[in-house]
């Protein structure tokens, strides 16, 4: 195993970036990414603790459910969910933040830096929400960077071609807990089914 722990030897495989490709690194959200945003149904949220240990969390709901509140700041509302809150936390002790959000089709996707800070105002709350129910909290992103990252990677993965996708993975949260003895295992079932029924009635 040859382990690259220089940044000489990084640039000797990977090369260096045209310095036109940096000049697409704004400050602020221009027309296009404001569009992309009120078109994405999905994003991805990275945040790291006071340890540095990084995590990733996807944010999803109707298309445009993050709302551009001006060319720097962005409102992620909060819904249902396992109430780890593990991304919540880490923003509480460190509010560096990164997102990408998704267009489902759009092989280019949009990468934003930013610092983050958790608003609970309940007239807020109320503006962002959904099938009835009040965001939780809103994450409040004050943007720093702002760019668009090319289609490669998807169009390496074929991402958005349906005729390429494999049969789907059932996954079982009852036998993730049951492995190291969370739950018994004739209760798998049960706790599984208690998870869908969610999916179509607590979202």
């Amino acid at each position: 195993m040859a382990i690259i722990d220089s940044m000489q030897r990084l640039r000797e495989l990977i090369g260096t970036p045209n310095e036109l490709v940096r000049l697409k690194i704004h400050s602020s959200l221009n027309e296009t990414a404001r569009l992309f945003i009120e078109r994405s149904p999905m994003l991805l949220l990275a945040t790291s603790g006071e340890d540095g240990r990084p995590q990733v969390s996807p944010k999803g709901d109707a298309a445009g459910f993050v709302r551009v509140a001006d060319d720097h700041t962005l409102l992620i509302p909060e819904r249902k969910g396992n109430k780890l809150a593990f991304t919540l936390e880490n923003i509480l002790k460190n509010p560096k933040v990164a997102l990408i959000f998704l267009v489902p089709g759009t092989c280019e996707t949009l990468r934003i830096e930013g610092r983050a800070a958790l608003d609970d105002d309940a007239a807020l709350c109320q503006q962002l929400s959904a099938r009835g129910s009040p965001a939780l909290l809103v994450t409040r992103v004050k943007v720093n960077a702002v760019y668009f990252h090319c289609a490669k990677a998807f169009l390496r993965a074929e991402l958005w071609l349906p005729e390429t996708w494999r049969e789907a993975i059932a996954v079982s949260f009852g036998k993730e807990i049951a492995q190291d003895g969370g739950l018994e295992q004739d209760k798998v079932a049960e706790f599984d089914a208690a998870v869908h029924s969610r999916y179509k009635t607590d979202l």
